[in-house]
């Protein structure tokens, strides 16, 4: 363990990180202490796991408060050494950034989803203030990851897919790329191990003529360069198996169709030589059409500059060049940790708080979302995207989400905007607001006094977190005293249900702490809330029942107030395994059935309609029924998949190919080969010559929905495979 801690004090060193070294050592000892009793999984010292975190943000170059946070970053979760002792020895800026990353531990929650959407939300709290509290998260993760191999498989595929689903995109998103690409590949790893090894063996057998082909191109560029007196340094960037990975699925090519499989990096010392460097490899090579991005005159929003381009090297073998300086290297290295405005004396940065800007105005939507749910899935919203630059009449440039319309451009300019919008022109022209906007568009928004309010239409299409919340927000305010109505009368009909009288339970003391965890000023917002559905009544009531329980003996509980058994357990009834493997949330013994319009499978997003006299109708979140808002939204309720599913789910696939013969009979063959039974089929070729297959097939979860899609989409002349939406 000594040469560990020497490694830490060296890479401090190494970084020029200005640290107060008898302070690092406290830290160190005290770090050892608190884990003194405490082992991983590989049987190693728990105090490793610190060690190593505050080793990666010394490489990082963060200051001496966030390496110290790293090394006790556990110590008040996991130990007796809590906040208070972490203040009183190393200053309330060091346990404000271990309070960041320590999760909610004491505080009961109904689920795991709930858990991690509340303990996500105090991160991006703590985050908002400090953005070295996501830092010392991310390093935490990804040596977590490293050492993943150590947990069982159940929690390896738990951890890889939150880290994919959450840590990763956020990583991207601070333009911590190094970081990015390393949780994507380990995710990977746990996730998708066939195909991992698959993918790690086919590059090693071509390792050697990569690195042969690299070398030529390296020895080609670096000649020329030397002869026009430009410093550079020029290295083979390694791509990343996921994007690899990610690029074979989606393009459904193999290996060796990948363009950039092979990849130059280019290191200059000013912006000047970088385009100088462009011109030179354009002279050696030819630069294959519409495949040139300049980062740097238009930076990503996550701070990354550079030049790229795909050119055609010898023999015709396609190659990536990506052109920068030593300071855009850095930052497209560590993304915001390089900068960190703190190391300079607490400084403060225009240029580092425009760049972090986002965090802030989501932590301020947060504020008008009554659970941590809805927060959570606004968050992902804005984790999972590339980015499209559009522009103003007057030329101001705006950065949004892939996939955005003119509606999310016109909430992103202000709510009144898109309240008041009644169409849009694009490079001039009138477009529909679902138009989605393309790098380089001029966005015009037609508003009018006469529009009061927004479509609840807009939702389906619009693509920001900020534009969905806005459209919501005015739903609420308008819509408020019907929702107040509504929601109460649902609340009552609950209490009814369990024989409970309203004034038994709706007192101040048990009510008020719900509405402060809930960020509710008053009932009447609670009531709101409800009728509009961002929160059960079945999570209100489980809320009350629980303040309930504290103010009384045990003892007791079955006398109090006259109330029902089941209802004050301290033991939350085991929800039912329904029908078709779906589990009611809060309702036990409840006749469901699965929706033959959308035909939802273990795996879907999917959501309860309550019908009439045919118990729930389970169907995909994504279903045009549930989205077209069936009835009434009041009507929706929770519903999950269990742990057990039915055997097999029927799915329908549409399948777009090139007609030719023996078509039919290679996808029957794809479908016996992978052990499917094929419900039903239907063919025809269409005008254009094209054959339309229509196929019905028993499937277990998506994940082999997924396998049997990309087998069909090998077969020859294949060009579309989709599930069909009804």
């Amino acid at each position: 363990m000594d040469d560990k801690v020497t490694l830490l004090k060296d890479t401090i060193e190494e970084h020029n990180i200005k640290c107060d070294i008898n302070r690092l050592d406290k830290a160190i000892v005290t770090a050892m202490k608190a884990h003194a009793n405490q082992l991983r999984k590989s049987g190693e010292p728990y105090f490793i796991h610190p060690l190593e975190v505050a080793r990666m943000l010394a490489e990082m170059e963060m200051d001496e408060s966030t390496i110290i946070a790293g090394l006790l970053h556990d110590a008040a979760e996991d130990t007796d050494y809590g906040l208070d002792k972490i203040s009183a020895d190393f200053g309330e800026e060091v346990a404000q950034l271990v309070n960041g990353v320590t999760k909610l531990g004491k505080i009961p929650f109904s689920s795991k989803e709930e858990e991690q959407a509340e303990n996500m939300r105090k991160m991006f709290l703590s985050m908002a203030k400090d953005i070295r509290v996501i830092v010392i998260k991310l390093c935490d993760r990804l040596h977590n990851m490293r050492t993943l191999e150590y947990q069982s498989p159940e929690k390896q595929k738990y951890k890889a897919s939150e880290t994919l689903q959450i840590y990763a995109p956020l990583a991207h998103r601070l333009g911590m790329i190094k970081i990015k690409w390393e949780l994507e590949d380990l995710c990977f790893k746990y996730l998708e191990p066939e195909e991992y090894k698959k993918l790690v063996g086919q590059i090693a057998e071509k390792r050697a003529e990569r690195d042969a082909f690299i070398k030529d191109i390296i020895n080609i560029i670096s000649q020329k360069t030397e002869e026009m007196g430009i410093k550079s340094q020029i290295d083979g960037r390694p791509k990343h198996l996921y994007s690899i990975h990610k690029k074979m699925v989606r393009q459904n090519k193999t290996l060796d169709q990948i363009f950039d499989l092979y990849a130059v990096r280019i290191i200059v010392d000013t912006v000047k030589d970088c385009y100088a460097v462009l011109g030179i490899v354009h002279e050696l090579f030819k630069p294959m059409p519409g495949r040139f991005k300049d980062y740097i005159a238009m930076p990503k929003p996550n701070m990354y500059q550079s030049l790229h381009n795909t050119l055609i090297g010898p023999n015709g073998v396609p190659f990536e060049v990506q052109i920068r300086t030593w300071d855009m290297h850095r930052i497209a290295e560590t993304g915001i940790a390089s900068h960190w405005s703190y190391k300079e004396g607490g400084k403060t940065d225009a240029k580092f708080d425009s760049k972090i800007a986002w965090i802030r105005q989501l932590m301020e939507e947060q504020k008008e979302m009554e659970s941590a749910s809805e927060f959570m899935e606004l968050f992902k919203l804005d984790l999972f995207t590339d980015e499209v630059f559009v522009f103003t009449p007057k030329g101001d440039v705006s950065n949004l989400p892939a996939g955005s319309t003119p509606v999310d451009f016109a909430y992103g300019i202000h709510s009144a905007i898109g309240n008041r919008m009644m169409g849009a022109k694009i490079n001039g022209e009138i477009k529909p607001l679902d138009y989605k906007l393309k790098n380089g568009d001029i966005v015009e928004i037609i508003t009018s006094s006469a529009v009061n309010g927004p479509s609840r239409d807009w939702l389906k299409f619009v693509r920001t977190s900020n534009a969905k919340n806005k459209i919501n927000h005015w739903f609420k305010k308008e819509m408020r005293e019907d929702n107040i109505k509504r929601g109460r009368e649902m609340l009552e009909q609950q209490l009814k249900k369990y024989g409970i009288a309203w004034n038994d339970l709706f007192k101040a003391e048990w009510v008020n702490p719900i509405l402060k965890k809930y960020n509710f000023s008053n009932m009447d917002d609670l009531y709101s809330a409800v009728g509009f559905g961002s929160i059960s009544t079945n999570k209100i009531i489980v809320r009350l029942r629980d303040e309930y329980a504290k103010t009384v003996k045990p003892e007791d509980l079955d006398k109090n107030l006259a109330i029902a058994k089941e209802f004050v357990s301290d033991k939350p009834k085991k929800e039912k395994s329904a029908a078709d493997g779906i589990v009611v949330k809060g309702i036990d013994n409840c006749l469901v059935r699965l929706s033959k319009c959308c035909n939802p499978v273990p795996g879907d997003s999917i959501v309860g309609y309550i019908t009439r006299g045919r118990g729930v109708s389970v169907h995909r979140s994504d279903c045009v029924n549930i989205l077209s808002g069936l009835d009434s939204e009041a009507r929706l309720i929770e519903v999950s998949w269990t742990n057990a599913p039915k055997t097999s789910y029927p799915a329908d696939l549409i399948i777009v190919a090139i007609d030719r013969n023996m078509l039919l009979i290679e996808i029957m063959n794809q479908i016996s080969d992978s052990n499917l039974t094929l419900r039903a089929i239907n063919a025809k070729v269409n005008k254009e010559g094209n054959a339309i297959i229509n196929v019905t097939l028993d499937i277990q979860d998506t994940v082999q929905l997924d396998r049997i899609i990309n087998k069909l989409l090998k077969v020859s002349g294949v060009m579309e495979v989709n599930r069909i939406k009804h």
